[in-house]
């Protein structure tokens, strides 16, 4: 079990995976993530899944190597098992048919905003998906999610590879020509940050995706705790997607601060 049948690198740092969890794979619902373990003495690692396939019986991951354990499980190759893969965990997006919906995602964040992509596409909704990052390089999944895009928008810092511009550019592009009913947005805590103030003022619900500051995964630990609407929720348990426009997104960012 959780074997390691397929690796790809998509940048020096971020790693696909795809890992044999038959169980998991039946069971899990968009905005589902796992936690995994690279070796017995390794540090669990809460990883969104980002695709799965119940005939093969795999799920996908998406790794970034931000350390010594985020390292191990990439430096893993095909035929090695993680030690464990348990989940799915957390609470499932809830999918509905609104309208058109903006689905933005930023580096890494574009990989557990694939599969709400797909579910989105599939309830009926049109679906406008813009990528953020800082250069054409680390732009990931585009050709994975345009097959449930009605229009895929690029936008880069550096102007290497779609426009030039932040995510929020492309956001608002959109907003400008025509009527927005939802945005997603996952991404770095910045990044949602200024989306949800950008959708806020033109009055658009949005959907944030918190799970950057995962820890435990389990609600044991505290670590994940943010202020939403004015009460304190743990990402994990009550998450990870919550109301953008009641997340205090300077509390997050300053608990994140004190991570590094």
């Amino acid at each position: 079990m959780n074997k390691i049948l397929e690796k790809e690198h998509f940048s020096e740092n971020v790693v696909k995976l795809v890992v044999e969890a038959p169980a998991i794979a039946r069971s899990r619902k968009p905005g589902h993530f796992v936690i995994v373990r690279a070796c017995e003495n390794g540090e669990r690692i809460p990883l969104t899944i980002a695709d799965a396939d119940t005939a093969k019986g795999t799920i996908t991951l998406v790794v970034q190597n931000v350390g010594v354990s985020s390292g191990k499980i990439c430096n893993l190759e095909p035929g090695e098992s993680l030690t464990d893969v348990v989940g799915p965990l957390g609470q499932a997006t809830h999918i509905e048919k609104v309208g058109t919906v903006v689905c933005c995602g930023g580096g890494v964040g574009v990989a557990p905003l694939l599969p709400i992509i797909k579910a989105m596409k599939e309830a009926g909704n049109k679906v406008v998906t813009v990528l953020a990052a800082r250069t054409k390089e680390l732009i990931i999944l585009e050709e994975q999610v345009r097959p449930y895009s009605d229009e895929v928008i690029i936008m880069t810092d550096d102007g290497s590879y779609g426009t030039k511009g932040l995510v929020t550019n492309g956001v608002e592009s959109v907003i400008n020509r025509e009527k927005v009913d939802l945005v997603v947005t996952i991404g770095p805590a910045i990044m949602m940050k200024f989306v949800s103030l950008l959708t806020k003022k033109y009055d658009i619900p949005t959907m944030c995706s918190l799970n950057t500051i995962m820890v435990d995964g389990t609600g044991m630990c505290g670590a994940c705790r943010v202020t939403v609407g004015g009460k304190t929720r743990f990402v994990c348990i009550d998450g990870p997607e919550f109301d953008a426009h009641q997340v205090d997104f300077d509390e997050m960012l300053m608990r994140l601060r004190s991570f590094n």
